[in-house]
């Protein structure tokens, strides 16, 4: 697979206009959700380029990212007369870009497609490496291909739409990135130097060398084989987590991230040889900005039957993506269920 072509933008009206361009099309359909048709289609609707554009709406939030939104889709385009030949723009979060990728990934055998990330969380990871998507039976990703967007179009001027929260989201795979990438990223990121309400130089350049680190990874193992389960470091727990979340009150996916990154930082530890300060550095600022989803011995056999359910997982075993330190990428690590209720116990107590 090719690397994605990922565009950082500092003039969305001529960017888009040229993307649009590139593809030949006979309907240029965008998929938007309830939140960014308010906030983010009144960005781009006047352009030139979207004048013939068709927009399909979809429920906000990941308990949208369904079978019934799917299918919803796929009736919107077949009623709005695509074909073969069109192209999709999907303008949203993560959310939006994995479903919309996926339905044009599977209408007509596919067709090609366009990801403008409207969070953080999507910029620096949904809308970047090609996997796209929908939740099923109550997992999270379950349903979905490898599929490249043409292109991907990264423009800050959508993340002044965002709130902390959403900031804080995004920001839980971008400290990833640092912890598999070098010392000198992932102490950055702690350091709290980055301001998270200042959308900035700053902080476009951190986004940059962020997406960077993703698309190295992906364009060597796009398939996910080898290398690319490094970004999976944080997510068996922290898909758990969050599926757990959607049965109670659900939570975004960067909290997940973080909440599982603690789990398997201990883990590390435990298992890799982890440093004990660069983990208690790591897991303090996670506890400062994300605190804590509250779970009790109880949930513990729900999340274990939950990792079990990974898609990374050969046979019964559980298979985590740790580190023997910042950038030592230790993948195809089993945890027996008593090392995992070790580290929900540090989780709980952290």
């Amino acid at each position: 697979m090719e690397q994605q072509k990922v565009i950082i933008s500092e003039n969305l009206r001529e960017t888009l206009h040229q993307a649009v361009g590139e593809c030949t099309h006979d309907h240029l359909l965008i998929l938007v959700d309830e939140t960014t048709k308010d906030c983010c289609l009144p960005v781009i609707s006047d352009f030139e380029c979207m004048q013939q554009a068709q927009v399909i709406y979809i429920g906000a939030t990941d308990t949208h990212k369904n079978l019934d939104s799917l299918s919803h889709v796929w009736s919107e385009m077949q009623r709005l007369g695509a074909t073969r030949h069109s192209l999709m723009i999907n303008l949203g979060g993560g959310m939006v870009t994995d479903l919309g990728g996926f339905a044009a990934s599977t209408f007509k055998r596919g067709i090609p497609y366009v990801n403008i990330p409207t969070t953080l969380l999507s910029m620096v990871d949904a809308s970047v490496g090609g996997k796209t998507g929908i939740n099923f039976g109550g997992l999270k990703n379950e349903i979905g291909v490898f599929n490249n967007a043409r292109c991907v179009i990264l423009d800050t001027v959508f993340l002044h739409t965002l709130d902390e929260e959403n900031i804080l989201s995004g920001y839980a795979e971008m400290l990833k990135h640092g912890l598999i990438s070098d010392d000198k990223t992932w102490a950055e990121l702690i350091s709290g130097s980055l301001e998270f309400k200042v959308i900035g130089k700053e902080f476009a350049a951190a986004i940059e060398k962020s997406v960077a680190v993703k698309q190295r990874i992906v364009t060597e193992d796009p398939t996910e084989k080898g290398l690319r389960k490094a970004l999976n470091l944080g997510h068996t727990a922290g898909h758990a987590f969050e599926s757990l979340a959607l049965t109670r009150k659900p939570i975004l996916h960067g909290y997940a991230v973080a909440y599982g990154l603690v789990v398997e930082l201990y883990l590390s530890c435990v298992k890799t040889g982890f440093p004990q300060d660069k983990m208690r550095q790591t897991v303090s600022f996670i506890k400062e900005h994300y605190g804590r989803m509250t779970i009790t011995c109880d949930d513990y056999p729900q999340l274990l039957e939950l990792m079990h359910h990974d898609k990374k997982n050969q046979g019964n075993d559980v298979n985590f993506t740790l580190l023997g330190n910042i950038g030592d990428i230790c993948i195809n690590q089993i945890a027996t269920e008593e090392e995992i209720k070790e580290a929900l116990d540090f989780y709980r107590e952290f």
